[in-house]
């Protein structure tokens, strides 16, 4: 095609995340805007005034009224499940937030009404916004484990704590660090793409203990700090620590191969490279104890290339007006780093090991008693105003 009409997109959810979006969606020359949407009406209407197009005051009437073709989801998580649902029974194609849901259970009534609709629009798109994965440094990364320079992998430990939030933060809405409201603190909120990157250059573990400290930081009834211990079939282990209450943070990763240690830090990636295999020295060496020679190298990385969050959006547009195409990240994957934060959970509920996959029905159960006996009095306070540069 020579010529590609505008997609017809509309925008669900006017908080933080949501006028990020708009700021660049209306600067790309193959989107139209046909309307924006929030439940709150005032948000609707400054937002109508600000980008010149129509205020809907629930997905419903967006979807019906507006001539959508797409839409993005930028709502508290527990609605991205029936949004999205609506949203493909209607044809319309889904561009959503993370997570894709808060529990496995929703995420796979979420993908299982995608497949149903795809049965009648082969063409249908579902995205997930899964912007780190277009970093530059994380591309990288992704690239040496893909290419097999660090041979069989041994160990994967990432510390990321850069993640500090103030009381003020979860008293912004009432919605959030709830069960009710978010169904989970920093595994819901802020690590769903360290977990999809943990899975995109590792795959899901086989199994997972956790360790979730609730409230501990802050007055909140949901985790602020983890650490988890992962195992792989293929003997790998994994260590996951993050929190959102450690200032300065870290943003540290170490990944072990049998040819050598990368690691990823301060925006540097270093390749400590063996001579050999260590895997080989370890069966054959006349030496008890010496180690295997090393070279440090520094890996040179492309800062200058398109990422983010509009590099995500570019492709799911690319994607809708050429019939198909690939994405950053197709909707049912979100399904993976999803199942690895539920399964943390309740190992650290259940005080025991959790072998994937995830008795799902349990952890939603858990998750609805949770919430039915909770007697936490959220405290809101909008007076600050919400800062989401420095939000990875």
């Amino acid at each position: 095609m020579s010529t590609l009409s505008k997609v017809k997109l509309g925008v669900v959810g006017l908080g933080g995340m949501g006028n990020s979006h708009l700021r660049y969606l209306i600067q790309m020359d193959n989107v139209e805007l046909v309307g924006v949407c929030d439940v709150v009406k005032e948000n609707a209407d400054s937002t109508e005034a600000v980008y010149n197009t129509k205020a809907y005051y629930s997905h419903t009437e967006l979807f019906e009224k507006s001539g959508i073709e797409a839409v993005l989801i930028a709502v508290p998580h527990y609605d991205h499940t029936p949004i999205s649902i609506d949203a493909f029974n209607r044809g319309i194609h889904v561009l959503c937030e993370k997570p894709i849901a808060v529990h496995v259970n929703d995420a796979k009534k979420t993908i299982a009404a995608y497949e149903l609709a795809r049965e009648k629009d082969p063409t249908l798109i579902f995205g997930i916004m899964f912007q780190e994965r277009t970093l530059p440094f994380h591309k990288k990364i992704k690239d040496i484990i893909d290419g097999g320079e660090l041979g069989k992998l041994i160990r994967a430990t990432w510390i990321n704590t850069k993640w500090f939030r103030s009381q003020l933060y979860f008293d912004s809405g009432d919605w959030r660090a709830t069960w009710a409201g978010e169904g989970g603190g920093i595994l819901t909120n802020q690590c769903p793409h360290n977990l999809d990157l943990y899975q995109w250059l590792f795959g899901v573990p086989a199994r997972i203990n956790g360790f979730a400290h609730i409230g501990k930081y802050h007055d909140i009834e949901v985790e602020d700090e983890v650490t988890a211990y992962f195992e792989h079939d293929n003997g790998m282990v994994g260590h996951f620590i993050v929190t959102t209450a450690e200032t300065p943070g870290s943003n540290r990763m170490e990944i072990v191969g049998e040819y050598g240690k990368l690691i990823y830090e301060d925006n540097k990636i270093v390749f400590y490279r063996t001579r050999e295999s260590m895997l080989r020295f370890i069966k054959e060496s006349q030496s008890r104890m010496g180690n295997v020679e090393n070279w440090y190298t520094e890996i040179p990385v492309d800062v200058s290339v398109p990422s983010g969050h509009r590099l995500v959006t570019e492709k799911f547009i690319a994607a809708i007006q050429n019939g198909g195409g690939e994405l950053i990240a197709h909707g049912p994957e979100g399904i993976n780093g999803l199942t690895i934060a539920n399964a943390i959970m309740l190992s650290s509920f259940n005080d025991q090991t959790i072998r994937l996959p995830i008795d799902a029905d349990e952890y939603e159960k858990k998750l609805n008693e949770l919430i039915k006996s909770s007697k936490y009095e959220k405290k809101v306070n909008k007076d600050g105003a919400m800062d989401i540069s420095y939000s990875q």
